[in-house]
Parts: structure tokens; sequence; C-alpha cells
């Protein structure tokens, strides 16, 4: 005597469709959740002058193949250098560090504020990742709930 087994179809099309709403929506849904907490954190921690390393800040969700990968980061041409630097000017006055034979300043800055103030720190984005952490995960949890 043979058991028949119903509904096998069923239930892998349901599962089937429960992968594909997780692939498709619920994993870039989560990846754009925790960019933007990591980019809001970081962005507290950028350092300031003219913003125009603040507003290069960029979000992105790259899907290649079955990997998904979320990317936060900073298109200003300087922006590495200024991640990288060591802040041990930080609180100093933004003043030119010196003059040409002719009298000319150059480099330091545009002479107003400090640097790295108020609240920047040096390896802001990664530091903003870092300080993000607990947050990311609870999104990230949220987000894959089924």
């Amino acid at each position: 005597m043979g058991i028949k087994v119903r509904g096998v179809a069923n239930s892998v099309n349901a599962l089937n469709r429960l992968i594909d709403n997780i692939q498709t929506r619920k994993i870039p849904r989560a990846l754009q959740s925790a960019n933007l907490v990591i980019a809001a954190q970081a962005a507290i921690i950028t350092p300031v002058d003219t913003s125009t390393l603040l507003n290069s800040q960029f979000r992105e969700i790259i899907v290649n193949g079955t990997r998904i990968t979320g990317r936060v980061g900073y298109s200003a041409n300087y922006a590495l250098y200024v991640h990288n630097a060591s802040g041990k000017l930080k609180g100093q006055p933004r003043a030119h560090f010196g003059k040409t034979r002719d009298g000319k300043e150059f480099g330091g800055g545009t002479g107003t504020g400090n640097y790295w103030d108020p609240h920047a720190e040096p390896h802001f984005l990664t530091k903003g990742g870092e300080q993000a952490r607990d947050d990311v995960d609870r999104v990230i949890r949220k987000e894959l709930s089924l």
C-alpha cells in the first residue's frame, strides 16, 4: 500500500515565490536602509569646509549575478586624502601654511574656521559604519523579517 503526498508542487511554488521576494525586494531594501543609516552617521563626522565633500556622498546598490552589494562613499576627488588624514590639525585655524618668495599664500584651506570642526574625525566613513553597526543590524533584521 503506497502513501500519496499531496501539495508538493504548491509547496515548491510557494518556496520559490518566497526566495524570489527575498532576492528581489527584501535584500535590496535592507541594504538601502543600511546604507542610509551608515551615510547619516558618517555625515555627522565628515569634515566640512565648503560642503563639497559632504555633498559628494553617494549610496548605491550593486547587483552582480547573485551577489548584491550596498556601498556608501564620497565622489569628491580629494575624499580619500581627507578620510585617511591623521586629524592632527583638528581645532587649529584654517590658515594658509606659508607664502612664496613673491608673498603669495599657498595651501591650507579657506582661512575661515578651524580644521576638523565641529564633530569631524579622521576615517569618518569607516568610523561612521562602525558607530552605526547596531542600527544597521536592527534595520537589516527588520527588513528581512518574514
